[in-house]
């Protein structure tokens, strides 16, 4: 697998309401090796930024995020190349009129060949059973069928690393399943964030995010019982109305 490796990451962001910068994330120490690597924790704690420090939409304020050894800095385009991202609303992400134009857009980069750019997009529609959706208007798809149209726009460039940004919010359970049984059956490697912890269960390494900082890195079900014993903990001190 691509090691993904965070050496003393911070990301700080300027804000309106403070003079000081607001910390996202501070001093993360990782290195990402496993196959499926789960990241969980409370909306605001900085899961979305440590993902999406990965193929640098994110850049760290201070320290180093690499990729197979590509800084996502300084080769973010090489980087991007090999990473690919798949978000939580799809609407952000899908900029054709239809998944089939989406998908041969993906493509077109690497292949050249119209026909052969059109087999292969219905080839990674297909894998999803979306071959029937492809040539329906994105805006007539349900949020399920939006999100793994998105998931095979990104999933046909063959990626090294697939990172997924809460992937089965808009999912049914159905859908759901599917991209379960997708994740499983892909060679590569996963980094995905998610509220879902049945999903999280399936992961080999599961990191627990809270207040920007790892509070917890280690198997699947200890992190959900982490996890779990934070946001207890959270409930217990929040002050009474």
């Amino acid at each position: 697998m691509p090691a993904v490796t965070f050496d003393h990451v911070t990301v700080a962001v300027e804000t309106d309401h403070s003079p000081e910068p607001k910390v996202l994330l501070d001093g993360i120490n990782l290195q990402l090796s496993e196959k499926r690597i789960g990241v969980i924790g409370a909306n605001g704690s900085g899961k979305s930024t440590l993902l999406r420090l990965v193929n640098g939409l994110v850049q760290p304020t201070a320290g180093r995020v690499t990729v197979d050894g590509e800084d996502t800095v300084r080769a973010v385009r090489k980087v991007r190349r090999n990473v690919g991202f798949v978000f939580t609303d799809p609407l952000s992400q899908l900029v054709m009129p239809t998944g089939r134009e989406d998908v041969e857009l993906s493509l077109r980069r690497i292949v050249k060949n119209g026909a052969e750019r059109r087999r292969q997009a219905e080839a990674a529609l297909d894998r999803l059973g979306l071959l029937h959706l492809a040539d329906q208007s994105i805006y007539e798809l349900s949020g399920g069928e939006r999100q793994l149209m998105a998931l095979a726009a990104v999933l046909a460039v063959d990626p090294q690393v697939l990172v997924l940004d809460e992937p089965s919010t808009l999912l049914d359970l159905r859908n759901r399943e599917l991209l379960r049984a997708t994740l499983t059956g892909l060679e590569q490697q996963v980094i995905m964030s998610t509220h879902d912890l049945e999903l999280a269960l399936d992961m080999d390494r599961v990191l627990v995010i809270e207040q920007g900082q790892v509070a917890f890195d280690g198997a699947p079900a200890d992190a959900v019982a982490a996890y779990r014993a934070l946001c207890l903990d959270g409930a217990q001190t929040r002050p009474r109305r």
